[in-house]
Order: C-alpha cells, then structure tokens, then sequence
C-alpha cells in the first residue's frame, strides 16, 4: 500500500510518487444527505455525474474484485463476472471492502488500497477526457484521465455500467 501523502491519502500518495496529472477536489461531506455518496459529490463538485465514477467491490466466484462505474448508473453484475472470466458475481459485503482496501464505504478509492485488487474500468469512462473517482475519504475526489486509472490500477475495460 502506498504511504499516506501529505494531504492526507494513499491515493493520492499513489499519484504524487508516479507523477500523474491529477485535479484534487475536497468538497463538504454532509452525513445528511439524501444523495448517495457519488452524486453528492457529483453535484457539490458542480459536475455532471456520468464523470463521477464509483467503485463498487464485488465477488467473482468468490474473488474480491472492483468495478469502476458512473455514479449515474449502477453496475451490471451479469456483466462484471464476464468481463473478468467469472461465473457469477454478487455485491460484496461492504466490511470485507474496507478491509482490503483500507478505505471506508463512501470513500473507497481504486487508488491506493491497502491490497491490490482486480479492477474493471466501464468503458464509458473513455467517452471524457477526465473523469473523477473518490480521493480515499468521504468528501474528496480527484479527477485524472481514464487512461491514467487504468494504467495505476491495472484495470481492464468492459460495459459493465447500467443506467438507472
């Protein structure tokens, strides 16, 4: 895992040791919010939410693995255990999340964890030259090229997104 940067988080530790241009976006967490995280930063950033990425943890066959979809839509498990060669998938139980990846639920960043996951990138996300995913904490995005995420993450690309 990557130290914690001086701002605050292994991701953008991650993005300050490899030298990625990269936008650091801290809004103002309201715990009372009606909004689901995503689009409460989505709409405190002032961007439109097929930007702003989620990552959500799934099991593929039993395998911890990340998908990385718009915060406008949701992900499209069927799809995600195709994209990485699974049989099935299903939602992965949101303690087992933070443990692997040593971020809360909220703030689970593709950037950094504490154990490097399997991810998958929607391709939707190379419909913009920059998209946003969350900085490693509840109120803190950072924005980069999708090109960027997958190069850090070693993510592969697949639909795996659908409109809600």
């Amino acid at each position: 895992m990557a130290r914690t940067s001086p701002t605050g988080t292994p991701a953008l530790a991650l993005l300050e040791k490899e030298g990625v241009h990269h936008g650091v976006h801290p809004y103002e967490h309201d715990p009372g919010s009606e909004l689901s995280y995503g689009l409460e930063a989505a709409a405190a950033l002032g961007v439109d939410p097929v930007v702003v990425f989620k990552t959500l943890c799934f099991l593929a066959d039993g395998t911890l693995t990340m998908g990385i979809v718009p915060v406008s839509g949701s992900l499209d498990l069927k799809a995600a255990a195709r994209a990485v060669g699974a049989k099935k998938a299903a939602m992965a139980d949101p303690a087992a999340a933070e443990r692997a990846t040593g971020y809360v639920v909220g703030g689970i960043s593709p950037l950094g964890g504490r154990k490097r996951l399997r991810a998958v990138l929607d391709t939707s996300a190379f419909d913009h030259d920059t998209i946003y995913v969350s900085g490693g904490r509840r109120g803190l995005d950072v924005s980069l090229s999708p090109a960027d995420l997958v190069h850090l993450t070693g993510a592969t690309t697949a639909p795996i997104g659908k409109a809600s």
